[in-house]
């Protein structure tokens, strides 16, 4: 039990299960909503999702308008956009379906609708002043937990770098989890994103943020994702599995959303805003050398994740089972052929100086870390992850 201060907000709506899109409509009603504004990522139509959603909406006559022009690693003007037309054709409700992506977007849309200027106005903390529209999200992958968080991040595109919109006002109303949206998700849609997952619940729980509640979300994430994701990947068809990894993707947001995340994340955000490298994927690389690096500032809870991941930790010394948390989360990586190196990603070994100077300015994850990196220690995880294992 944790004798610091900490405060939880939980203000999301969840409704979880096979099943449970069929009463988006009735999300929408009982949040009061007129017309909404769907912002839906752009493959949805592609893998045969998009009905899944507006059929709802349809039979119960719903009307919408849609938003797809969502890319991976969305820039501010795409909220910018997507406000302009809900305020054009009436809108006064939203839904984020999708990935964590087109959730963001959606999350930005509904504030900028209430608070007025520009998607760049907001980036930072405690700058929301008003609450948003309505606002419902539909996660179809496993991996951000998008939908019970109060960040959206974006690239700027003054600056090509990312940042978060941070504030309460952006956690959701409604939350819609079904796991048969899932079903049909790509191997790499399943890999990445799960990692992701894992990563939120990962740093979360040797974050120096990290209390008792976060630790139970992050805990049963750990488990969860370690558990159930080398499944999904093999037979996307498991619901079973499936099932598991959206429950471990919602707790590793709520992980997330109480105790922050790490160094992984900050070191992710030069990836995404110089290379374009999705966040999800920049995540999964870098996690096991961001691991290694961190092990000796928490040794304890890193041999709690390899016990929960299911190695037997119980006979070696703290340390050594600190270490073998880096061997399970390898093996993890393993599992789902997550790209091994940054080198393989097509990062320039040139540019890694900029991106550690980038990672370090990202100062809530570095502060949340568990061991507290200087530059050249950021240097020096990159070079390593760039050689790779």
């Amino acid at each position: 039990m944790t004798a610091r201060k900490f405060t939880v907000t939980q203000p999301t709506q969840i409704r979880f299960g096979v099943g449970a899109i069929n009463d988006l409509a009735l999300a929408v009603q009982d949040l009061g909503g007129k017309k909404v504004l769907l912002v839906v990522d752009p493959n949805l139509k592609g893998v045969g999702l998009l009905g899944s959603i507006t059929g709802p909406l349809d039979n119960a006559g719903v009307k919408y308008e849609i938003f797809d022009h969502v890319d991976p690693e969305p820039g501010l003007k795409l909220a910018d956009e997507g406000t302009a037309l809900a305020a054009k054709t009436g809108c006064d409700c939203v839904i984020g379906a999708g990935g964590g992506s087109a959730m963001d977007v959606a999350k930005a849309i509904s504030i900028l609708l209430t608070n007025g200027g520009k998607a760049e106005d907001y980036l930072g903390l405690g700058k929301i002043k008003k609450p948003g529209v309505p606002k419902i999200m539909v996660p179809t992958t496993a991996g951000t937990g998008a939908e019970v968080t109060f960040t959206a991040v974006f690239i700027n595109e003054k600056t090509k770098s990312k940042g978060g919109m941070n504030g309460d006002p952006l956690y959701p109303d409604i939350a819609v989890l079904d796991p048969a949206l899932t079903l049909t998700l790509p191997r790499q849609v399943t890999a990445a994103p799960g990692i992701d997952a894992f990563t939120h619940a990962l740093e979360a729980f040797v974050s120096t943020q990290a209390h008792t509640i976060s630790d139970m979300y992050a805990l049963e994430a750990i488990s969860l994702i370690s558990g159930n994701l080398a499944m999904a990947y093999a037979n996307g068809g498991n619901l079973q599995a499936r099932t598991a990894m959206l429950m471990g993707s919602l707790l590793g947001g709520k992980a997330l959303a109480t105790a922050g995340v790490g160094l992984v994340h900050a070191m992710a955000y030069p990836l995404g805003g110089m290379f374009n490298i999705p966040h999800g994927l920049a995540n999964a690389v870098l996690l096991p050398f961001v691991v290694d690096y961190n092990i000796i500032g928490n040794p304890e809870k890193y041999a709690r994740v390899a016990a929960v991941m299911g190695y037997d930790v119980d006979d070696l010394p703290l340390r050594e089972a600190g270490q073998v948390a880096v061997e399970a989360v390898y093996d993890l990586n393993g599992d789902v052929e997550i790209p091994r190196s940054l080198d393989e990603l097509g990062i320039p070994a040139d540019q890694i100086p900029e991106m550690a100077r980038i990672a370090l300015t990202v100062t809530r994850p570095v502060e949340n870390n568990p061991r507290q990196p200087s530059l050249e220690d950021v240097i020096r995880v990159y070079e390593i992850a760039h050689k790779g294992w």
